[in-house]
C-alpha cells in the first residue's frame, strides 16, 4: 500500500467508498453461510454488512488508524492488521472479498497478493473484488500531470488500473478460474463545495512527495480550476471513476 490514511476524514467525508461496495456482496454465493475475509476492510463498514447478511466475517487492513475506528464502531467483530501482499490466516475461509483496495498495490506486487488470497481460500472458494480499472480518474490524473509538467516536474503515477484482460491473466496464472468480469464507468458525486480538492488531497498523496506546500496547493488549485467544466455539474463536484469488478474461484 502506498498511502497513509487520515482515518477520521476518510470515514466522515468519503463514506461513498464502502457504500458503492454494498452491491458487490451480491456476487457471493451465500449458501451454507460462508466464512469471509474482508481484505482491506478500512473502517469495517462492509465487514459489518457481510456479518449482518449471515456470513461470519473478519476484516484485515494495513492501516492501524482505520482498524482502530473499525474496532470502535464494530466491537463484536474481529479485525486483523496485515499486508494484503504478505499475510496468512489461522485457517482458510470460503470467500475473500475486497472493495477499492487493489489499485493501491503496484503491478509488481499483484502476484504476491493473489498468492496470499489463493492460500487463504478453501478449495472452490470464492474471490470477489472491485477496484479502479483501466481509465479510472483519467481526467483528474491528466490535469495533475499537466500542472506538474508546467513546473518541470514529473508526475509519478501511483496507482494500478488494469484492463480485464490483464487482470484475468494474472488470476489464471495464480490458479483461479474467472467466472465474472466487468469494467464500467461510475461518475461519483463528491461531498462539499471543495469536493474535488478534498478528494485529491485524500487520495493522491505520493506524486507530491516533498514538494513545498505552496507548490502542492498551487498545482491542485490550477488542476481543479481546469476540471470544473467537466467535473462540476448540478451544483456538485464529481470524480470520473472507472471500476473493474470480478469474481474468480480457486480451482
Amino acid at each position: 500500500m502506498n498511502i497513509k490514511w487520515d482515518a477520521k476524514k476518510y470515514t466522515q467525508d468519503f463514506s461513498f467508498v464502502s457504500r458503492y461496495g454494498t452491491d458487490l456482496t451480491e456476487l457471493i454465493d451465500t449458501k451454507g453461510k460462508p466464512t469471509v475475509l474482508d481484505l482491506g476492510c478500512g473502517n469495517g463498514a462492509l465487514t459489518h454488512k457481510l456479518t449482518e447478511e449471515g456470513m461470519p466475517a473478519l476484516g484485515m487492513d494495513a492501516s492501524a488508524d482505520l482498524l482502530q475506528i473499525a474496532r470502535e464502531k464494530h466491537p463484536g467483530l474481529t479485525f486483523l492488521e496485515g499486508d494484503a501482499t504478505n499475510f496468512t490466516l489461522p485457517e482458510p475461509v470460503d470467500v475473500v472479498f475486497s472493495n477499492a483496495v487493489f489499485h493501491w498495490i503496484g503491478r509488481e506486487k499483484q502476484p504476491d497478493l493473489l498468492e496470499c488470497v489463493y492460500r487463504s481460500l478453501k478449495p472452490n472458494g470464492q474471490f470477489i473484488f472491485e477496484f479502479g480499472g483501466h481509465g479510472n480518474n483519467a481526467l483528474i490524473h491528466s490535469a495533475l500531470k499537466v500542472e506538474f509538467e508546467k513546473r518541470g516536474l514529473v508526475y509519478h503515477f501511483p496507482f494500478y488500473f488494469p484492463t480485464i484482460g490483464e487482470y484475468s491473466s494474472l488470476l489464471e496464472q495464480a490458479g483461479f478460474k474467472v467466472t465474472y468480469a466487468v469494467l464500467f464507468d461510475r461518475m461519483t458525486e463528491l461531498k462539499g463545495k471543495n469536493g474535488l480538492t478534498d478528494w485529491i488531497q485524500m487520495f493522491v498523496k505520493t506524486p507530491f512527495g516533498n514538494l513545498p506546500e505552496t507548490v502542492h496547493e498551487e498545482i491542485i488549485m490550477e488542476a481543479v480550476k481546469k476540471l470544473r467544466s467537466k467535473l462540476f455539474y448540478d451544483g456538485k463536484w464529481h470524480a470520473d471513476y472507472v471500476r473493474i469488478r470480478m469474481k474468480a474461484v480457486r480451482e
